[in-house]
Parts: structure tokens; C-alpha cells; sequence
């Protein structure tokens, strides 16, 4: 198993190629007719979206984190940031 203290650069690695596969998909399939080499064109547009996503996710995460906590309250239960 990976260590937990890998755990941020894990989420941002998974959480990228899975939004850059999805967001890539989309944009190539609504560009490129399915049968004209569509799974490779698909590939390579997945491949280059995730070189550059996977560093976005890495340098916005910590942002977001601390926005999140920005524009939430506390629950009344007393869970939650705030």
C-alpha cells in the first residue's frame, strides 16, 4: 500500500485523469466523428490534458480547501468549518 503522507498527491493524480478522461471524451467526441480514429485521438487529447491537469488539481486543491472553508458555517450540530 502507498504510504498515507501520499495521500493529497494520490486524490490529485486520480481525481485528474479521471475529470481530464471525462472532459477529454466530450470535447473529442463532440469534435470527431466515432469513426475516424476517435479512441486515439481520444488517447492523446487524454494524455495531454492530464500532464496539464494533474499539476492544475495539485496547485488548486489547497486553494479550494481553504475557500471552502471560507463560505461555510459551522453546522448546528457543531461538524463542519466555520
Amino acid at each position: 500500500m502507498i504510504p498515507a503522507r501520499y495521500g493529497p498527491v494520490l486524490f490529485s493524480l486520480i481525481l485528474s485523469g479521471v475529470m481530464s478522461l471525462l472532459v477529454s471524451g466530450i470535447s473529442t467526441f463532440r469534435a470527431v466523428p466515432v469513426d475516424q480514429g476517435f479512441l486515439g485521438l481520444w488517447a492523446g487529447a487524454w494524455l495531454t490534458g492530464w500532464l496539464l491537469a494533474f499539476p492544475a488539481v495539485m496547485l488548486a486543491a489547497p486553494l479550494t480547501r481553504k475557500l471552502v472553508t471560507l463560505l461555510t458555517v459551522r453546522d448546528s450540530n457543531g461538524s463542519g468549518h466555520g
